[in-house]
């Protein structure tokens, strides 16, 4: 027997306003320092003109080339939702347009993250509708499937559950279990302190630094 051409699951709830507030001037080089420097999505351009994008992971698996169930997930999102789209990295058709765009600023999504094409890129940038894809080509998509929505998606070396907080800026996106949250937000405190004693340091015009020298040590330089 065949299975289903389709899965479609609850979306997830969006995460507490006071949480995606904490992200909001969180640069995500902080945030993937204190991931390990192993999450985040790679790969990605983003079409928009600086619009920061925080949110919570809806996630869509599609065919290459096919977004009837981007549609299904618009239907489910509800404001803060991020659309988090696996498009296997194709970019022949776009998956996403002006359409899908203003939809999901009607649904109060606050971004789209796709691995794959987008057209109307203009659109975009006009809107300053947070936006990152693989590249942006004329050709439209179709609207057949098979696909399935909320379910764990891969995008560029990143696997992404429904529920993850979603935070990108100009140097690309971050993504992680909002269980994470609060140890993240932890250590980058620390980590802006320990930035700021370095561009303190700096400052002062030494050419030895203490934080160079901690550094070097092990390498006995």
């Amino acid at each position: 027997m065949v299975a289903s051409s389709f899965a479609v699951h609850p979306a997830p709830p969006v995460a507490p306003a006071n949480l995606l507030a904490a992200f909001r001037d969180v640069a995500t080089p902080h945030i993937s320092d204190n991931l390990q420097r192993l999450s985040g999505i790679v790969g990605l351009q983003r079409f928009h003109r600086h619009k920061k994008l925080v949110g919570t992971a809806i996630t869509v698996k599609t065919r290459p080339g096919d977004n009837l169930l981007i549609y299904k997930a618009l239907m489910m999102a509800t404001p803060g939702h991020v659309l988090v789209i696996d498009g296997g990295g194709d970019t022949t058709n776009a998956l996403v347009g002006e359409l899908i765009m203003l939809y999901a600023q009607q649904r109060g999504c606050t971004g789209i993250v796709l691995d794959g094409a987008i057209r109307d890129s203009a659109a975009f940038r006009e809107a300053d509708f947070p936006c990152y894809a693989r590249a942006a080509i004329h050709r439209g998509p179709y609207k057949n499937g098979p696909g399935a929505v909320n379910v764990p998606v891969s995008l560029g070396g990143q696997i992404v559950q429904p529920g993850d907080l979603v935070v990108a800026d100009d140097d690309g996106i971050v993504t992680f279990s909002q269980n994470e949250a609060a140890r993240v937000l932890d250590a980058i405190e620390q980590t802006a302190r320990f930035e700021a004693a370095i561009k303190t340091e700096i400052a002062n015009g030494k050419v030895e630094q203490s934080w160079l020298t901690k550094a070097f040590a092990p390498h006995g330089l």
